[in-house]
Formats: structure tokens, sequence, C-alpha cells
């Protein structure tokens, strides 16, 4: 079994935490995000780090800055995909373009997770209450 780790850290060790693992050539495993109870975001940058996954976490921030410019598309991809599915976003992430969520479908970010299917499947096909 792999061991994990937890680490609490605020918002602006983020960049620097990402720098030194990067230098180290530790891999970025993946980025987690959740919304507390309360809206709030809870993100973690989990490392591989020998056997062991180092998760770096920052709790209670909806605004965070990407890590994509050090970890390019191991970043990119997993940011992208919580700003929108979540109320959180990546300061200076490229979101020209959405993953898998048609342009037309939604204003703004996070609402997949409070919209019910038909009201989504509606929107897209122009059929809007």
């Amino acid at each position: 079994m792999q061991e994990y780790n937890k680490i609490p850290i605020k918002k602006d060790e983020v960049v620097p935490v990402a720098e030194q693992m990067r230098a180290k050539g530790i891999a970025l495993a993946m980025i987690h995000a959740y919304l507390d109870e309360n809206g709030r975001g809870c993100v973690s940058y989990e490392y591989e780090v020998g056997p062991a996954i180092m998760s770096y976490t920052v709790e209670g921030e909806n605004v965070l800055p990407s890590i994509s410019h050090i970890y390019d598309l191991a970043a990119q991809w997993p940011e992208r995909e919580i700003m929108e599915l979540m109320d959180i976003v990546f300061e200076g992430c490229d979101t020209s373009q959405r993953l898998f969520m048609p342009d037309s479908m939604m204003e703004g970010q996070g609402q997949i997770l409070v919209t019910p299917m038909d009201k989504l499947i509606k929107k897209v096909k122009g059929e809007e209450e």
C-alpha cells in the first residue's frame, strides 16, 4: 500500500512548493478539489515522492495560482477540469477553450454541480425555460 501524507499549506505556498518539487524532478501525480459545506474550495496537489504521495492541501480558498507554467499539461488539465466543474479559479491558467463542456452550455463556473441534467440538456438545445 502506498503511503499518503497530507500537508496543509497556504495559498501563497502553492507555487513555491511546485517549483521546489519540479526542481527535484518529482512528478505531479494529480490535483484534486472539492467544495466544503460552506462552498469554500479545498484543493490538494499530490506529488509522487518515492513510494509515497505527498498531498499539499489548501483549504478555504476559491482562487489559487495556476502551476501550469511549472508542470505544463500535468497541471493545466486538472486545473481546467476543476474550474469547469466547481467554483474554483486557478489564476493564470489558460481557459480559452473548455475541456469537455460546450461553451454554449453555461455562463460562469461550477454550475454543472448544481444544475439538474434535464436543465443542462434544454440549455444546450436552446430550449431554456
